[in-house]
């Protein structure tokens, strides 16, 4: 009766055992899956936000460009405005300007001599 009564038990045991595996392997998925999930949006996350980057990257550096050919036209025009003979040119017509005569000039001497 006591090998009846110990080979029962074992069997309840191995019962027992095999209840409580089977239960683990449930929440196991379940914790592996939640994980998979977690990883997977940080992936897209971090994926999209790097998309956002790159736009404005190229947003940034098309704009700088536009700035450095603005820049050119900016400095082409200066040299254009600056230029001895416009100033020349302007002089003569609109504030009616001329050279001095000879007898108009007078030369300073340096004082520090």
């Amino acid at each position: 009766m006591e090998q009846a009564v110990s080979a029962q038990g074992i069997s309840q045991v191995r019962e027992e055992k095999k209840a409580a595996s089977d239960g683990i392997k449930y929440p196991t998925f379940i914790v592996v899956a939640i994980v998979l999930m977690f990883v997977a949006l940080i992936y897209v996350g971090s994926h999209i936000r790097m998309t956002e980057l790159e736009y404005k990257v190229t947003a940034e550096l098309s704009a700088n460009e536009q700035m450095l050919e603005e820049q050119k036209k900016l400095k082409l025009e200066y040299a254009m405005l600056k230029s001895p003979q416009r100033i020349e040119g302007i002089a003569r017509s609109r504030l009616l300007m001329s050279y001095p005569e000879r007898d108009q000039v007078i030369v300073l001497k340096n004082s520090g001599e």
